[in-house]
């Protein structure tokens, strides 16, 4: 199944950092480009890690006294001011930077934001090194998908090529309406039936997928003996 790639999706025209940039240029790189986030990069564009908001954000809030007994609280508050006397990106950043290369699906880069709770991602390409960086609101793109052209690519991602053998088109439907995909029609198999509602989901812009098809054969009910099962009641 083919999927939209990192690369059709992010922005090229990245803001960067390198290890030792000041925290007022930092803060100066996040400021003039609206971002919330900046990657710390080497001579070769590697990419070292990454500077975010968060990062910044320790400074201050350990510059106000805090009166508590919570011992979770003075370990946080202790860990924070290591953080907070650090004056350069090379000290401030978060490293290793969560990273993805430029030929990953969107899919794969939303899953990534999810897991470890980023806002955006660099992306780097065969090399290493950085090549644009994605954020959340560029992985959502893919739900602003026109809905004829994710029907188009139901229609021939898992109707006439998905599931080995072409279906005849005059014996499904396809409809879809603000991504939402409802299926009708006859298959040939009914373990087919949950194989088009998985491969129809997988489908980039679906939302969700309705599926009332019905099948010409239970294949599901078929049993073919094992071969070397042996009757033990024989004497």
């Amino acid at each position: 199944m083919s999927h939209q790639k990192v690369r059709n999706v992010m922005s090229t025209d990245v803001v960067t950092v390198r290890e030792g940039s000041p925290f007022k240029d930092v803060v100066r790189a996040l400021s003039g480009r609206d971002v919330s986030a900046v990657p710390v990069v080497d001579r070769d564009r590697r990419v070292l890690g990454v500077v975010s908001e968060a990062d910044l954000l320790i400074k201050q809030g350990t510059q106000e006294i805090e009166f508590t007994r919570s011992l979770a609280s003075w370990w946080r508050r202790r860990r924070n001011m290591r953080r907070a006397v650090a004056t350069t990106a090379g000290t401030l950043m978060t490293a290793p930077a969560i990273t993805v290369t430029d030929d990953a699906t969107v899919a794969g880069a939303a899953r990534l934001m999810t897991q470890h709770n980023v806002k955006r991602l660099p992306v780097v390409d065969a090399d290493g090194a950085l090549a644009g960086i994605v954020s959340r609101k560029d992985v959502l793109t893919v739900f602003l998908r026109k809905d004829e052209d994710i029907r188009d690519d139901i229609v021939e991602r898992v109707f006439e090529h998905g599931l080995g053998i072409p279906v005849n088109p005059a014996t499904v439907t396809v409809a879809v309406h603000d991504g939402e995909a409802t299926l009708t029609g006859q298959l040939e198999l009914k373990s087919q039936v949950d194989l088009v509602e998985d491969m129809t989901s997988h489908i980039d812009g679906v939302v969700d997928v309705v599926v009332s098809m019905d099948y010409r054969r239970d294949d599901t009910r078929d049993h073919v003996p094992d071969p070397m099962t042996i009757d033990i009641t024989r004497p």
